[in-house]
């Protein structure tokens, strides 16, 4: 198989959701049909101790929740499937962001009983700005929620895109009887007589008279919605869908993998192969060109404990990686051999030999990486447009428990900072050291991880909401700072102000008019 057929066969995307939607469960039963796991185990079976496969990290376990992006890989239905598991919990949306600008499509999961949350709206955002192709599908049918037609409209009217659905439930919760496959032409029977799962419809989209469903009033519904949707619904136009303009929505149950293999075999059917990635210069490298590129979008330290290894998670953007190839850091211009590369199943991992554009692979890192970074070989000189980045709003104060411990804490704080979840500081003058975050969450987390991973116990002092402002070097005097403004500088020695709220930042700017203040370093 040559490498374009390689490549073809490239499915690459990410699932987003609210917390508790079901993704992570979801995400298990594709494993499944895939052949990747023998069962899908829950979140919430916790006391078997059969976990999500997708949460390796100690406090998802306890927790039952994502709070990493985890990637896995299998074939099914000759494609060769890339699945990035993104963190559910809104405090680590901006790992999630990041995972966004390394897929292809997104699967977005809905509780039907809730609709579309807080968490699924800002997320839709940055697909909808990245016009990534988003495939919906609508959960948890089997514990009853709200009317199906309210939820298209939903998606409609708040996420603003238009939506065709691929089925139609029969009925919900206790009543739950099946799913309409207007795709496929069939009814699937929620619990089959007899094993027939699948009916197939007449030329009328009816079943055969003499089956038991024709007596059931939720069945007469479906066939009246049915009827409704072909009338007044949008039509199926898959260039729509690979535009990002139209989502086809499937119905369907994750836990009792009802309606998931259905969605599977059509989403890979329609989802799109690895496309074409910008560069800083606005040009774009498609990923047939025959020069190896990707970029890296996540660092992750100890995802195997036993070795305390940290891992470069990269997305290849064009050509094919061969182990032991020599590839050059853009950043640094300094040439680095890919010996020591892996790819994943979630905890499990093995090394790999060669991938193509669309593959996700680890390379091991010493700390040469930044999130960010592009690696390129051949006539490919120029990086690839940034990730986004995120200005943190709370802030602790951090030190080491035990002063004996000074070496495991200030390793612990260098790796899991270069992850990108919390952003370390220094004030100007003490070097005294501050963490930042978006939520409170990542807090625990990393507290957690110190103490697991590294064996330093910290103690963390809260500073409350900040407001950060770089400033321009050559601008910068330290009579500047006061109570109400802390100089300091962040991990690349670039120096900034954290104003301790709006006001203060509007004082100083009145006192000091000529002073460039910005959002993020860039002079």
């Amino acid at each position: 198989m040559t490498i374009e057929e390689e490549i073809k066969k490239r499915r690459t995307f990410a699932i987003i959701s609210h917390p508790d939607a079901g993704k992570t469960t979801i995400t298990e039963q594709l494993l499944k049909f895939g052949g990747a796991i023998r069962e899908a185990g829950t979140v919430k079976a916790r006391k078997t101790g059969n976990f999500a496969k997708s949460d390796w990290m100690d406090i998802e376990k306890e927790r039952g929740i994502s709070v990493t992006s985890s990637v896995m890989q299998f074939d099914y239905a000759g494609k060769r499937v890339n699945i990035l598991d993104t963190p559910g919990h809104e405090d680590f949306s901006e790992d999630t962001y990041r995972t966004l600008m390394a897929v292809d499509a997104a699967v977005m999961v809905i509780d039907s009983a809730k609709g579309i949350e807080a968490q699924t709206k800002k997320l839709f955002q940055v697909v909808k700005h990245r016009n990534i192709p988003v495939f919906t599908f609508i959960n948890k049918l089997d514990r009853g929620g709200r009317e199906p037609l309210d939820l298209l409209s939903e998606l409609e009217d708040i996420l603003g895109i238009q939506s065709v659905p691929m089925n139609w439930p029969i009925g919900m919760g206790k009543n739950f009887q099946g799913l309409y496959d207007f795709y496929n032409r069939r009814i699937e029977v929620y619990q089959p007589e007899d094993d027939e799962r699948f009916v197939a419809l007449d030329e009328k989209g009816e079943i055969p008279a003499e089956h038991t469903l024709t007596q059931n009033p939720f069945y007469a519904q479906a066939l009246e919605d049915a009827e409704l949707l072909q009338d007044a619904g949008n039509e199926f136009d898959e260039e729509a869908v690979i535009a990002g303009k139209l989502t086809p929505v499937f119905f369907g149950s994750a836990l009792t993998s009802f309606g998931v293999q259905t969605f599977l075999e059509t989403f890979l059917e329609y989802a799109p192969e690895p496309h074409a990635h910008k560069t800083v210069e606005d040009t774009e490298v498609e990923p047939f060109n025959p020069d190896f590129s990707g970029f890296i979008f996540k660092i992750q330290a100890n995802m195997d404990p036993r070795h305390r290894d940290r891992i470069a998670f990269l997305r290849i953007v064009s050509g094919e990686f061969e182990r032991g190839m020599d590839a050059t850091l853009l950043r640094t211009g300094k040439k680095i051999k890919l010996s020591n590369v892996t790819q994943f199943m979630a905890e499990a991992r093995e090394n790999v030999e060669n991938a193509v554009a669309g593959d996700i692979i680890g390379v091991y890192d010493t700390g040469t990486y930044q999130v960010g970074d592009t690696l390129a070989t051949g006539k490919l000189k120029t990086a690839f447009e940034p990730l986004p980045t995120f200005t943190p709003e709370l802030f602790m104060r951090v030190q080491a428990k035990n002063v004996m411990k000074q070496k495991s804490f200030h390793k612990g704080i260098e790796q899991l900072v270069q992850e990108g979840a919390v952003q370390l500081y220094r004030t100007y003058t003490t070097g005294d050291l501050m963490l930042g975050a978006v939520g409170q969450l990542q807090f625990e987390v990393f507290k957690d991880r110190m103490e697991r991973e590294y064996n330093a116990e910290i103690v963390m002092t809260p500073m409350g909401n900040k407001t950060v402002r770089w400033i321009n070097p050559d601008q910068l005097d330290e009579k500047m700072s006061s109570s109400r403004n802390i100089l300091a500088r962040d991990r690349f020695e670039h120096p900034l102000f954290l104003f301790e709220n709006e006001f203060a930042l509007r004082w100083f700017k009145d006192k000091y008019p000529d002073v460039e203040l910005m959002e993020q370093f860039s002079v």
